[in-house]
């Protein structure tokens, strides 16, 4: 039997575990190949041994995404074997410390700059030639409440996610007119990650959502009618 996705190639960042792992899961159960992306290579082979045991395909990718050379060899990888991408879902991310903005450590907040906002730079500029060889293609950027909503004492994961947003507004407003390239930007809301765990130390983690939930909602919307540059929360309804 065909599924939604079979053909469509994926590449999704952050992919070892939480909210990438189970998008990347999700994607291939629609028959998407999937390429995952993370630093544990490790991590990435027990979601590849899931999505293979489930009957999807995958192909992992351990790569640094602060290193803008390893980015650049794995597009010119992905179009020598597949010449188009279809999907990319920019999900990793670095909380840092909460703290003040006065004490922000200037070197933290470079590294939670890099991944959050200047390695999906380096993907968007690395992959948009092969998105635009898609006969359609989507750009999923996740975000935080806190990237539109400051509070006290995010303002470093805050900012970077604010930062994003702009990027990926941007983006979607300089793509419009190829009619075939839409970028979403998805905020995943309270969900039960590790990165919600570091920030929420004392949090039941039954309470919130799993990250199958946010994986559901957005493999729902894909290739639906949304205009490019929207931005929706998974707690609001379709």
């Amino acid at each position: 039997m065909t599924k939604p996705l079979d053909g469509k190639l994926a590449l999704v960042t952050g992919a070892s575990r939480g909210i990438g792992a189970a998008t990347a899961e999700a994607l291939a159960a629609q028959g998407a190949h999937v390429i995952l992306v993370a630093r544990s290579a490790p991590g990435l082979e027990q979601v590849e041994d899931r999505i293979h045991a489930a009957g999807g395909s995958a192909t992992i990718a351990p790569i640094d995404l602060t290193d803008g050379e390893a980015i650049g060899k794995l597009a010119a990888a992905v179009a020598e074997r597949w010449q188009k991408l279809d999907m990319l879902i920019l999900n990793a991310g670095m909380l840092g410390s909460l703290t003040p903005v006065e004490h922000i450590d200037a070197k933290e907040y470079g590294r939670i700059l890099g991944i959050n906002l200047l390695a999906n730079q380096a993907l968007i500029a690395a992959f948009d030639p092969l998105l635009r060889q898609s006969d359609g293609a989507d750009v999923v950027g996740v975000t935080s409440s806190v990237g539109s909503e400051p509070r006290a004492f995010w303002g470093a994961y805050g900012s970077s996610k604010a930062a994003l947003e702009a990027l990926l507004g941007a983006y979607a407003d300089e793509t419009a007119y190829t009619g075939k390239l839409r970028v979403t930007i998805v905020d995943p809301g309270a969900t039960r990650t590790r990165m919600r765990g570091l920030a929420f130390p004392g949090e039941e983690p039954d309470s919130v959502k799993p990250p199958e939930a946010v994986a559901a909602a957005i493999v729902e919307r894909l290739g639906s009618d949304l205009p490019t540059g929207s931005r929706w929360r998974v707690d609001e309804p379709a």
